[in-house]
């Protein structure tokens, strides 16, 4: 779906990839398998599509649909109009006898499914795996990443492999173009929002994200304009803990932030048991925004970077005081711009590559601000193509590195969380750029993350 609302985005529709898609998985099946009686077992969103649209271009070979939803649950209005066309037959998936068929094709679950499979889904998937023919998963096996899922003998993954899929879960893989840009599937886009962790209507404070966020001495705007961005992507509690000296200040950023007083008038050594035992009751913190260059504040940052157990995302003056050989435990994410991610052993002038390299040497992600950001795990890159020329105010790396810690703290992995948090930023500071031009500050961008998700996630 991600992938789909940002291809929409850059003017190919998904009608005209459904399409595509149709043909690729008609044109395997009857390469494969002409002749025989055909199942195809569908969803009511784009993964049933897929298959909708794939059963309509099979000619004369004996194909019947079964819809796992009544067909006004699906989601897709061109594929309702394709279903009403459809001159094969249609059928509720209570009706499935699986004698009558040689090969039953998988159309019930795409990407981004996580947690238990519910009813009827996990009824087709025991079902199917007890098919004594062949089964075909269109894109990925239903159910895979979770604890029930399809093992089919084939899988026509369209555009390219989905994370997860080998041999063993998968069968034997086929990738399929179906006209994807390259683009939609390497820069973050208003697809990347469905990855946003919607609330649950039950939930309760605390249940959308606990954020720490440690900063502040010398300077004190860095850590409350990290904190209040983070607020503004859904944080349910953001926590402070900043050197006594400016407390005061930050508190009065906003009423909503709780603040912890560190002794003296920076981080140190001295306060690293109490910030690391405070970590452990968040989802996430945010280290390095004001706290400066000192060198008993360097080693202290460092310290903590090693010995946290949550995730974390390092900014500014914490960047510097990693050094090189810094490796984390695989839940860091390090925000450098182009200075400090040459402080870091990359070269920003080869971005792809090196900030690749560098997040594999590292064992984080790697989010290199610019005016394309660059994100990568060591494995996987994407690129931020978002953002304004008016974002060069001090102030608007700190919203960033918020943004991103607030995700963090919702759930998302450290990847989908850099990856998002550019471009909820970049977003953030184009709707700013409309009202302000070059008088933009920091907070203005603050105060338009809100425009982001009504337009992208309303």
């Amino acid at each position: 779906m991600v992938i789909d609302a940002n291809s929409e985005a850059m003017g190919v529709g998904i009608p005209a990839l459904m399409d595509n898609a149709g043909k690729a998985v008609s044109s395997v099946l009857t390469e494969r398998f002409r002749g025989k009686r055909f199942a195809f077992v569908c969803g009511s969103g784009n993964n049933g599509g897929d298959g909708i649209t794939a059963a309509g271009m099979m000619g004369n070979e004996d194909v019947t649909i079964y819809l796992l939803r009544p067909a006004g649950s699906i989601r897709s209005e061109h594929v309702g109009k394709v279903l009403k066309e459809l001159k094969c037959q249609i059928k509720d998936f209570s009706e499935f006898e699986s004698s009558r068929y040689d090969v039953i094709v998988d159309c019930a679950l795409g990407t981004g499914i996580s947690g238990e499979v519910r009813p009827p889904y996990d009824g087709f998937i025991r079902m199917a795996n007890d098919f004594n023919g062949y089964v075909v998963s269109v894109d990925i096996p239903s159910g895979l990443g979770t604890g029930t899922a399809v093992e089919p003998d084939i899988t026509i993954a369209l555009h390219d492999m989905k994370e997860g899929m080998d041999s063993k879960n998968s069968g034997e893989i086929i990738v399929k173009d179906i006209g994807v840009p390259n683009e939609a599937y390497e820069n973050v886009g208003p697809g990347d929002m469905l990855r946003y962790p919607i609330p649950a209507d039950d939930s309760h404070k605390g249940m959308n994200g606990r954020l720490l966020v440690i900063g502040g001495g010398p300077y004190y705007g860095a850590p409350a304009m990290a904190a209040l961005a983070a607020t503004r992507v859904g944080v349910d509690i953001v926590r402070l803990a900043v050197p006594e000296n400016c407390s005061s200040e930050i508190a009065s950023f906003s009423p909503v932030f709780m603040v912890s007083k560190l002794t003296g008038d920076s981080l140190r050594r001295g306060h690293l048991n109490y910030l690391l035992k405070l970590s452990e009751q968040h989802d996430a913190v945010l280290i390095g925004p004001g706290v400066g260059v000192s060198v008993a504040t360097g080693e202290a940052m460092r310290q903590f970077a090693y010995s946290c157990s949550v995730p974390v995302v390092i900014d500014a003056d914490g960047l510097t005081a990693l050094g090189r050989e810094f490796v984390s435990n695989g839940k860091a994410v390090l925000t450098p711009h182009r200075k400090e991610f040459k402080k870091l052993g990359g070269d920003p002038d080869n971005a792809a590559e090196s900030v690749k390299e560098v997040a594999k040497r590292m064992h984080s992600v790697i989010l290199l601000k610019g005016k394309v950001d660059t994100i990568s795990d060591g494995e996987k890159v994407r690129y931020n193509p978002t953002g304004s020329p008016g974002m060069t105010s001090a102030g608007t790396g700190d919203v960033l590195a918020g943004i991103t810690a607030g995700l963090l703290s919702k759930g998302m992995s450290c990847f989908d969380a850099a990856a998002l948090g550019a471009f909820i930023s970049g977003k953030a500071g184009e709707f700013a750029f409309e009202e302000k031009f070059y008088g933009l500050t920091a907070m203005d961008v603050i105060e338009s993350i809100p425009k982001v998700f009504i337009e992208y996630l309303r």
